[in-house]
């Protein structure tokens, strides 16, 4: 027996709060500071940014803060102009893996400071390897996007 259904398309917004820790409290207060701080593992001597309370190698506990550079380098990066769910701001945006220098993990953030209506123009501005620094926002609330976007160093 053929079962008929319909599919209907909806968007499902939910609005939440969540208690971000003591960790991630204190990186987002750092945020709002204008500064960007991580945790470094006293066993391995990694430095993770996002701050994490456990190194995820080697599991010790991670209690050590240290300010870290706001310059660094593109890993990987991706460029998109249509609109997705929960997308940080309006099209079109690149979204980039960046390795900021002295740490040990990448961290996800938008690119600016080109002009994102050209792909090909794109292309041409932001490679692996291609240095970047933090631009801020000028009012802060401790929230991941107080860092307005990372932009080529020229």
């Amino acid at each position: 027996m053929k079962k008929d259904y319909n599919t209907i398309n909806n968007v499902i917004r939910l609005p939440h709060k969540y208690a971000a820790g003591p960790t991630f409290t204190k990186f987002y207060n750092g945020l709002k500071e204008g500064k960007i701080y991580a945790t470094s593992c006293p066993a391995c001597e990694k430095v993770f940014v996002p701050a994490r309370s456990f190194c995820p190698g080697c599991l010790a506990n991670l209690d050590e803060w240290i300010e870290v550079s706001q310059e660094g380098e593109v890993v990987s990066w991706a460029y998109s102009n249509k609109e997705f769910f929960g997308m940080p701001g309006k099209p079109p945006v690149v979204l980039a893996l960046i390795r900021l220098d002295g740490t040990d993990c990448d961290f996800l953030h938008l690119i600016g400071g080109i002009d994102m209506d050209d792909p090909d123009a794109v292309k041409a501005s932001i490679k692996r390897g291609t240095r970047v620094r933090a631009t801020w926002n000028d009012e802060k609330k401790g929230h991941m996007l107080d860092i307005k976007c990372f932009e080529p160093v020229s």
